[in-house]
């Protein structure tokens, strides 16, 4: 400790004296805590890293835990080395080179406890993004030099609005063919609104990026040694203080737009000092007023010291958060606020939040965020909304899948329980404040549906394991059983999104699945009344069976055209009043299976006339399939159409996409029942089947950049159209073998 103090003073000295060349050796973290064994709140910063898919989250956070000195070797992402990224632990994630589940570690830098979430970039797995941000004082906003602001970004930024967490923004890749970070800069002020300023510059671009220039303290500085972990600190080169200077200037000019302070010093033409310039960043930006602009590229090393330094300078700690929790007053319906805590010591009573549930090796992990008090290990919690009485069996900190137990955590840490039965959102106190809860996380409704089954029969109870663990796991992942179709749909943001779970059950669970398109509910109708007279008798030695039934079958207004009804209109007693019940069943089983598809008939009402019967063959059984048979026979004599499901589809997307989004919809056979715009965005209201429904989000990303959405809910049935329905009539006789399947069909 003694060694590492006077090093520590050693280097300091070096830095002041100006001009002077240094080195400064990242000293490798060998103090986890300081000297009074707690870490106080102004030396914790929560943070997520978040941006559009690879951009370089994941890189970014490999070298953050590098030069803190929490790994002692770095791998890339797509592990060409079969190692991957630390923050990428599970064996999906290596194969396919993408984060799929948000994972969380700690790190210490400059005797600042970091804890660091890093949340996955695909829009399918957005709620990994918005649970990690509920949870977060601040975050860092990735960008590509060369993408930009991309979608992701947008949605990112959305959602960072939602929670208010103020944010630093990283253009990374600047090593890359065609970086241009002042064009990212222009467009994170233009596509986001964001007041923003560059607080560092790059010395050269793409293969020429040799350091970066720090304008606020006015020096360059350069990343020496193998793997950058060398700062050395510079004067501004002679080509660039120009440059520099202006930028400089920018800088001063957007803060003071933001920060009254710094405004008054800009009016009066005074010259902020550099620890002036620097509060005011941080006044902004905790306001959300500003939000400092970093650069670098994490892949070559770069850059990455001077964003540790700057999340320390600028991003709030749990005090200058506030965090509130809803107190639910039994007695009346109203709500009140109450402002969480944030002193790290057992004065208060413990309140938390569950924000992200995981299956380890050892039962679930509950990830949790600690908003107020203190909680030690074998305490006992209350979860607010089911009242049960838990014991902490064991308390940890997390380093992606790796764990170290700990005896007690407080305010503003973020730590992991084991053995607890809850769901995320779940808000955990002690029994004094019962009556708290967190507000909740916000779960986008599911986009796209598939049918999924286990390949082998004999793995049922392997696929409802895991079905339920990643139900309980994700809240945007829904499953149901549809009754009609016998089949288990699952729901979820993406197609992406369903095929990765279908993955993980087969690796987790070793149950290979089959996904497909979702059977359609289709139904069967009659267009015109048709008569009908059925005697069903059946002579086989003793007593047989009998039974006679008239009547008309009639079709339904076209609102009602999901029911059926039975109408008795007998007059005396030709058919027993025991037995017309009979008739009414035997006529709803044999609406189970329509003549032409063998889909549900409805939309059609049985009136019963008239009939016969006889003393001794007359019975339950005999009307039953009286009843049966009367139906199918109408069904025979009628013109019998196939009626689909339509959905009302609701669209929004920008205006510049308004011309293939309506080309889309009308391939579907889409019909525009409205139309209105806002802004930028315009939002076309549509009827379309749901038949033709199936890939749409897909489509509609790639057509719009990934910019629309769409929701649809049902809306009515109608016929549907007359080529549909052949093909569907031939489809279904090729599945019952009634039809020879056709050779080389290209349209299956």
């Amino acid at each position: 400790m003694r060694l590492l103090n006077a090093g520590l003073k050693l280097s300091q000295q070096h830095l002041i004296k100006p001009g002077t060349l240094t080195l400064k050796q990242v000293l490798l973290n060998s103090c986890r805590s300081c000297s009074s064994g707690i870490i106080p709140n102004e030396r914790i910063r929560n943070i997520g890293i978040s941006a559009h898919i690879d951009s370089g989250k994941t890189t970014l956070t490999e070298r953050i835990l590098y030069y803190t000195g929490r790994i002692a070797e770095m791998h890339e992402v797509r592990g060409k080395d079969g190692v991957g990224a630390v923050m990428d632990s599970m064996e999906l994630e290596r194969q396919r080179g993408i984060t799929i589940q948000s994972a969380a570690t700690y790190t210490m830098w400059n005797q600042h406890n970091i804890n660091i979430i890093d949340t996955p970039g695909h829009v399918d797995f957005t709620i990994e993004v918005e649970r990690s941000l509920r949870v977060l004082d601040g975050a860092v906003l990735v960008l590509c030099a060369v993408g930009g602001v991309q979608c992701q970004s947008m949605t990112v930024n959305r959602q960072m609005k939602r929670y208010s967490v103020p944010f630093l923004t990283f253009i990374n890749k600047l090593d890359r063919m065609g970086s241009n970070p002042h064009r990212a800069l222009q467009q994170l002020r233009s596509k986001l609104n964001q007041n923003a300023a560059f607080i560092n510059i790059p010395i050269g671009l793409e293969g020429n990026l040799r350091g970066i220039i720090d304008l606020i303290e006015e020096r360059s500085i350069l990343f020496e040694g193998p793997f950058g972990q060398s700062i050395r600190y510079d004067e501004i080169p002679a080509d660039m203080r120009a440059e520099a200077t202006d930028r400089r200037q920018e800088l001063v000019e957007c803060v003071a737009n933001a920060d009254e302070i710094l405004g008054e010093m800009f009016l009066e033409e005074k010259i902020p000092t550099i620890d002036d310039l620097k509060a005011a960043v941080r006044r902004a930006t905790i306001q959300r007023t500003f939000s400092p602009v970093l650069v670098g590229s994490a892949l070559k090393n770069k850059g990455v010291q001077p964003l540790l330094d700057a999340v320390l300078e600028y991003l709030p700690n749990p005090t200058e958060v506030n965090n509130y929790a809803i107190h639910n007053e039994e007695e009346s319906s109203e709500s009140t606020k109450i402002r969480m805590d944030p002193t790290r010591d057992a004065s208060s009573p413990f309140v938390g939040l569950a924000f992200k549930l995981e299956a380890g090796r050892f039962g679930q992990l509950t990830y949790m965020r600690v908003y107020q008090g203190c909680l030690k290990k074998s305490e006992y919690i209350f979860n607010t909304r089911t009242s049960k009485k838990i014991r902490v069996q064991r308390l940890v900190r997390l380093h992606a899948d790796q764990m170290e137990d700990v005896e007690e955590v407080y305010a503003g840490d973020i730590c992991a329980l084991f053995g607890i039965d809850c769901a995320s959102g779940d808000t955990f106190t002690t029994r004094t404040n019962a009556n708290l809860s967190m507000e909740s996380i916000h779960v986008p409704d599911p986009v796209i549906s598939m049918s999924m089954k286990p390949s082998n029969k004999n793995d049922l109870d392997k696929f409802s394991k895991g079905i339920n663990r990643f139900t309980r796991e994700d809240p945007t992942f829904r499953v149901h059983f549809d009754t009609e179709s016998k089949e288990t749909i699952i729901s979820g943001m993406g197609e992406l999104h369903l095929e990765i779970y279908s993955q993980r059950m087969e690796r987790e669970y070793g149950c290979p699945c089959v996904m497909g398109k979702p059977k359609v509910a289709f139904r069967e109708t009659i267009t015109n009344p048709v008569p009908f007279e059925f005697t069903h008798k059946k002579q086989s030695g003793g007593s047989g069976q009998f039974g006679k039934v008239m009547g008309v079958l009639e079709p339904l207004e076209q609102e009602n055209n999901t029911k059926v009804e039975f109408d008795d209109r007998t007059i005396g007693t030709n058919i027993p009043r025991q037995f017309i019940p009979s008739v009414e069943k035997g006529f709803l089983m044999a609406c189970e299976k329509g003549p032409l598809t063998a889909h549900k008939i409805s939309g059609v009402r049985f009136v019963l006339e008239d009939g016969a019967s006889h003393m001794v063959d007359s019975n339950e059984i005999s009307f039953i399939r009286a009843g049966e048979g009367a139906l199918k026979q109408a069904m025979d004599q009628a013109d019998v159409v196939i009626l689909e499901p339509v959905m009302s589809v609701e669209i929004v997307a920008p205006n510049e996409f308004q011309g293939p989004v309506i080309a889309g919809v009308n391939r579907r056979h889409g019909v525009i029942t409205g139309q209105d715009g806002s802004e930028d965005y315009f939002t076309l209201y549509v009827d379309i089947p749901l038949n033709d429904m199936f890939g749409y989000s897909t489509e509609l990303r790639s057509c719009t950049e990934g910019k629309g959405e769409y929701t649809m809910d049902y809306s009515r049935y109608q016929p549907c159209l007359p080529a549909v329905q052949e093909d569907l009539i031939n489809k279904y006789l090729e599945a019952t073998g009634q039809l020879p399947a056709k050779k080389g069909k290209w349209k299956n």
